[in-house]
């Protein structure tokens, strides 16, 4: 088999090339500006016995400007011989850190303040001039006063909690109804597809797929691919990976990709393996008699699959893994599990076969969340550790899956709902976090979602959400889990699972709320449309008014508060106005900035068309 269609090839870009078409000119323009400032406002009062003549002035200002100009190019030289310098690079692409920021869908969804502008202060004296920091003694600094713009102010995140519903409704078939296995919920165009494991009456497993045209009503195709009892009238699968995502940036032939841990690497081939190569396998995956690997799976169409004649890493991974294909960076990611133990000590003989970095094998780790990048989908690194069990979680707590997603018709927003397991009781919740590129992630205030049910209930022993986060055609969001009778360790002999959602109506997962007044302005964005739509509530008191300025944040023409028409009550994607106008104004390809006064107020999301 060839191997993985690898999206980069080609792609390289320098940013010399951009330098001498005018980036680097644009910048150190920019650059001279500051610099003129800086040097006029804080080198002249650092300069000894200088005379504040006029013509003094004058020479000064020249010199600050020769000066400037002299650093501008020293900069540009930088930049020319190190372009890595004002720039970060991803994956054969340069670009510039900061706004305005272009985004990968049409929504905004305020999971993190990453698109809340953090605004602008400054100090001024009493005709208003800017003193901020400035290096010398005022003749009367009483007067100066502190000046702010944008600043966010009332305003905090809150996580919405879902409608819990399940188990879901599944066509009868020839498996045990209580043990159809979740492993990944889509939306393929118009359809929902959900690929899982059945439990056979005879124990067997069986990879399998069901459709639907809304997400709530179910069927069991006739694939015609696996024959069962003499036929193949069924929704079988000849094979299947554990997770399946839609590369958009594959040939028809490997549009589906998917992961799977697996442990049937030989003994032989691991020891290949490691000669071949030495930097993707880490001890943890030999077991002895097992050796756990990473193994990947193309297909054109989700259903007929070709696992990849190699593992993709050799790592000891052994819960669900995520992977993605991530636009911005063109790079293929994994989402792994990873464990919290530092080194062992030199002075001990060296004993992988202890597991002494597993904690509840009376080792030190704990279970965490991992991530590996790559330029190609056939070949990853080892995973490096990405989240751990924090000091807000308890000490008996560990994150035991990740279920990495994002917000639908969001891709750059990125989620995980990873289960939370307490070895102190055996039970598990689901939280949220979120992060702006997957690199870096914070929790949300109030970010549990779904806790173990009750003793007794379907999902009582305890639960495992898995991806993807969903939108339905009504505007919902769910979100997919398993559900255990028995807790995750119990004796499973008589253990029975389900799948269930957790829902979100109207998509209102996370919320910018202001319990009293509040206000904020957002980042500079490139608008996807020339409308905006809200979703957001706001009591009977209160209110919620849109401002769009420019990117100097000037308002924009018939834009502004004044212009602008109150929001109150209930509104589900309303289209937001100023008086007669219900578009946003603003120029074809130029960046805005929106700012928001709200009172008594909930801001679940914006939506552009």
């Amino acid at each position: 088999m060839n191997a993985a269609h690898h999206p980069a090839d080609g792609q390289n870009h320098s940013v010399r090339s951009a330098c001498q078409s005018g980036q680097a000119k644009s910048v150190c323009g920019q650059f001279r500006k500051e610099m003129g400032f800086i040097m006029t406002q804080h080198l002249r009062p650092q300069i000894p016995f200088c005379p504040r003549s006029v013509t003094w002035r004058k020479g000064c200002r020249a010199a600050c400007g020769l000066a400037a100009a002299v650093l501008a190019a020293v900069l540009a030289g930088i930049l020319l011989m190190f372009p890595a310098a004002a720039t970060e690079r991803t994956s054969g692409v340069r670009s510039i850190i900061g706004d305005p920021y272009d985004l990968a869908g049409n929504r905004i969804v305020f999971t993190n303040w990453h698109y809340v502008r953090p605004g602008i202060y400054a100090w001024k004296d009493a005709d208003g001039r800017n003193v901020t920091a400035v290096r010398r003694r005022l003749p009367d600094e009483d007067s100066v006063r502190f000046s702010a713009t944008d600043i966010p102010r009332g305003i905090r995140l809150s996580v919405q909690q879902p409608v819990r519903t399940g188990p879901i409704d599944l066509p009868e078939g020839p498996w045990d109804d209580h043990r159809i296995t979740g492993r990944t919920l889509l939306r393929d165009g118009s359809v929902f597809r959900l690929w899982a494991q059945v439990t056979m009456s005879d124990g067997s497993l069986m990879p399998c797929l069901f459709e639907s045209p809304d997400g709530q009503k179910w069927s069991a195709p006739r694939l015609g691919l696996v024959r069962w009892n003499g036929s193949k009238d069924n929704n079988f699968l000849p094979t299947a990976p554990r997770h399946v995502f839609i590369d958009p940036s594959a040939p028809d032939t490997e549009r589906y990709k998917g992961v799977s841990i697996a442990h049937d690497l030989s003994r032989a081939a691991f020891e290949e393996w490691k000669k071949q190569h030495p930097n993707a396998w880490e001890h943890r995956a030999d077991r002895g008699e097992t050796i756990f690997a990473v193994r990947g799976f193309v297909s054109p169409d989700g259903l007929r699959w070709n696992r990849l004649p190699e593992p993709l890493v050799v790592e000891h991974s052994d819960t669900d893994i995520i992977a993605e294909y991530d636009s911005r960076s063109r790079k293929y990611v994994l989402y792994t599990r990873h464990y919290d133990a530092g080194p062992q000590s030199t002075q001990v003989p060296p004993d992988p076969s202890l597991r002494s970095w597993l904690g509840d094998f009376g080792g030190a780790g704990r279970r965490s969340i991992g991530r590996s990048e790559s330029d190609r989908f056939d070949r990853f690194p080892l995973s490096d550790l990405l989240m751990i069990p924090g000091p807000r979680m308890l000490p008996s707590e560990v994150f035991y899956t990740n279920c990495k997603t994002s917000i639908p018709g969001a891709p750059d927003q990125h989620l995980m709902f990873p289960a939370v397991w307490d070895i102190a009781t055996d039970t598990t919740r689901i939280v949220m976090v979120s992060s702006p590129d997957g690199r870096v992630w914070n929790d949300i205030p109030g970010g549990t979602v779904l806790t173990t049910a009750s003793f007794g209930q379907w999902d009582g022993g305890c639960v495992f959400a898995f991806p993807h986060l969903t939108e339905l055609p009504d505007g919902s969001f769910v979100l997919p889990y398993r559900g255990y009778s028995v807790p995750h360790k119990f004796p499973r002999g008589q253990w029975t699972w389900h799948i269930g959602l957790a829902v979100w109506p109207q998509g209102r997962i996370v919320a910018l709320e202001a319990p009293d007044f509040g206000e904020f302005a957002t980042v500079r964005i490139m608008p996807p449309g020339r409308h905006l739509r809200i979703n957001a509530v706001t009591k009977r008191a209160g209110s919620i008014l849109v401002e769009a300025a420019d990117a100097q944040g000037r308002p924009l023409p018939g834009r502004t508060f004044q212009d602008a028409v109150p929001i109150r009550g209930d509104h589900y994607r309303t289209t937001v106005r100023w008086n007669e106008a219900d578009d946003l104004g603003f120029r074809e390809g130029e960046p805005i900035i929106l700012r928001f006064r709200m009172r008594h107020a909930r801001l679940f999301s914006l939506d552009f068309d």
